[in-house]
């Protein structure tokens, strides 16, 4: 995936600002596929007799596999020109995620810290994971690296944007 005008820059943001992602219905075909990938084979995800004898009488989704689906669904909301997840600051696991739940991302701009010359910064996000029925299933902190406006960089957009057209037309 490459950044378009779509995506937002570390400058374009200001602390308190949030966003509301989309919906997501978790399938028991992400829950195998996690497992797969993971080598997570806890019964309690993966086999419905057992989980039948469990508090939750249902298998219930991998709590990192629900942090993964958070991750995507965040990616567009807000679009940012993110470089790289830098940490997970503090995360908890508050309620289980079943198949058939629809979750959403709320993300909220705590801080923000000028990195790299002025060339990308640090933005220290809250990010809760919200079920159907308006419950916090996770949430916490987390810090990624964005691209920020560089005085090189809006020259060159500017100046792609005032360039005279090329279509051989007078």
């Amino acid at each position: 995936m490459s950044f378009s005008a779509f995506h937002l820059y570390f400058d374009d943001l200001e602390v308190g600002q949030e966003w509301t992602s989309g919906g997501r219905t978790v399938t028991e075909g992400d829950i195998v596929n996690f497992a797969g990938f993971s080598g997570d084979f806890n019964p309690i995800h993966i086999d419905h007799e057992f989980a039948k004898g469990t508090p939750f009488r249902r298998p219930i989704a991998h709590g990192f596999a629900v942090f993964c689906i958070a991750s995507g669904l965040s990616l567009i909301a807000p679009p940012m020109r993110t470089i790289a997840l830098l940490k997970v600051v503090d995360w908890k696991f508050s309620q289980p995620v079943f198949i058939g739940d629809t979750v959403h991302t709320l993300s909220r701009v705590k801080e923000k810290i000028l990195r790299g010359r002025g060339r990308r910064g640090e933005i220290l996000w809250y990010r809760a994971i919200v079920n159907q029925d308006g419950k916090t299933v996770q949430e916490g902190e987390v810090s990624t690296l964005v691209e920020c406006r560089t005085p090189a960089r809006e020259a060159a957009d500017r100046d792609a944007r005032t360039a005279p057209s090329s279509s051989g037309t007078v």
